[in-house]
């Protein structure tokens, strides 16, 4: 099992900046790779960024790249998403997961395994 803690989550205004932290405890040593998603309100949870769990390989959805930034603490087990330039379409719920599967780019929900409990990012106009 893999236990994952988001936090970071909060209220800005149009064009601010978060980030986002998620915390990876329990048997981690197979994890290739933590990504973020994100759910807005009445959509599907949409891919976000990812990064290998040794952090050399990032890969971005195309409307974030840019404004977002993701990468890890290289002594704790914690990885962040730097989220610069917020848009009010960008409200939703972040959340953080774990994959197995050694393939850099695969944005596909299902290839993760665990999943934190999401942390609400809301940005007004």
């Amino acid at each position: 099992q893999v236990q994952l803690v988001e936090s970071g989550g909060g209220k800005v205004q149009a064009g601010g900046s978060l980030r986002l932290s998620c915390s990876a405890s329990g048997r981690t040593s197979s994890v290739y790779g933590m990504g973020w998603f994100r759910q807005a309100p009445g959509k599907e949870r949409e891919f976000v960024a990812f990064i290998s769990w040794s952090g050399g390989r990032t890969y971005y959805a195309d409307s974030v790249k840019g404004r977002f930034t993701i990468y890890r603490d290289n002594v704790k087990n914690t990885f962040y998403l730097q989220i610069d330039s917020l848009k009010p379409e960008e409200t939703a719920v972040y959340y953080c997961a774990a994959r197995y599967t050694r393939v850099v780019v695969d944005t596909r929900i299902s290839q993760y395994a665990y999943w934190g409990q999401g942390t609400q990012v809301t940005v007004s106009s």
